[in-house]
């Protein structure tokens, strides 16, 4: 269904090598040159800078590459509905994650997913929540399950599932067994995720509304991943701050406990949400196909209770004032 000198184009502006792109579509060089060239005659503007050693694409390139991907996706979605006609999704399904939800949340729900949708080709990029917006919104991703707000007014949201960010420390560490006080979170050591992380966001509103100011915080550490987190918490860095569902097999082998925390849980903060950027036909097939079983592995995975924000038929449409809907949110403990 997409036009295929497109596809080609894609091809090429996402390998920036002839050659590779050439395999990627078993065509032989001389063929990838000759339909890249045909479309810049047609188009009338070039699309590449070649020179010996690299190819870099030209502003041209980089607007028609923008099309080009939100082309493929319309051609997903297409491909989708008319398969439900017939009672069966099939298609290929770009979709991203933050990585807590990849570790702790994906593995049991990709296999109901795929389960459910066997010809539903699934391909999955692991990164932050911020990386994963930016995915949607260029449409290299077709949807992505992130752990708070994506801060953008482009994006819809079906929020499927709560999550708890919960304070840890080592098993022996003093403070265990022992409310912690607000002033003492602020003294105390704290290893926190990269700026860009749905976690960070969250920990960080659920610290404000407790009245702690991040100036006055002692960060030692900004690390890229959960586990990474755990492992200088365990190691006696610092205090952390992580998802329950990371947490299990730690505190079953005690190497970690959670602490009993000033932070109020009753705090709106965030959630997991389901992205998808609308057109007028309403919301792509894959949100219902894939929010279904999000929220059906997310309810099993996790005791906080579940909650649901439905989309309505255009994701991009604002309320009455203007305002992007939000539910009930992440609780931090």
């Amino acid at each position: 269904m997409e036009n295929f000198r497109l596809k080609v184009f894609r091809t090429v502006a996402d390998n920036l090598n002839f050659r590779q792109a050439a395999e990627a579509l078993y065509l032989t060089q001389p063929a990838v040159t000759l339909q890249i060239k045909t479309l810049e005659e047609e188009l009338g503007v070039p699309l590449f800078d070649r020179t010996e050693n690299r190819v870099a694409l030209t502003e041209a390139g980089r607007i028609l590459l923008k099309h080009a991907r939100k082309v493929e996706a319309l051609t997903a979605v297409a491909r989708q509905e008319l398969a439900r006609l017939v009672g069966e999704e099939e298609g290929d399904l770009s979709a991203g994650a933050s990585t807590t939800i990849a570790q702790y949340l994906l593995p049991k729900l990709i296999g109901e997913f795929q389960r459910s949708n066997p010809k539903i080709r699934l391909s999955l990029l692991s990164a932050n929540t911020e990386k994963i917006v930016v995915g949607v919104l260029d449409g290299t991703l077709a949807i992505g399950l992130i752990e708070g707000p994506s801060l953008h007014r482009d994006l819809g949201e079906e929020s499927f599932v709560a999550d708890e960010i919960v304070v840890v420390v080592p098993s022996k560490h003093e403070w265990v067994g022992h409310q912690v006080e607000v002033q003492q979170l602020c003294k105390a050591p704290l290893i926190l995720r990269e700026k860009g992380s749905g976690t960070r966001r969250v920990v960080e509103a659920a610290l404000k509304a407790a009245g702690i100011q991040m100036k006055h915080t002692r960060i030692i550490m900004e690390l890229d991943s959960t586990e990474a987190i755990k492992s200088a918490v365990e190691a006696g860095l610092g205090v952390g701050f992580v998802s329950r569902r990371a947490i299990q097999k730690e505190v079953k082998l005690d190497t970690l406990r959670e602490l009993m925390s000033p932070i109020s849980a009753a705090n709106e903060l965030s959630r997991l949400s389901i992205l998808g950027v609308s057109s007028s036909a309403g919301p792509p097939v894959y949100f219902s196909v894939f929010s279904e079983k999000s929220a059906t592995a997310g309810r099993d995975a996790t005791a906080a209770g579940a909650f649901s924000i439905q989309p309505g038929p255009r994701c991009l449409e604002r309320n009455a004032k203007g305002k992007q809907q939000y539910g009930s949110g992440t609780t931090v403990r």
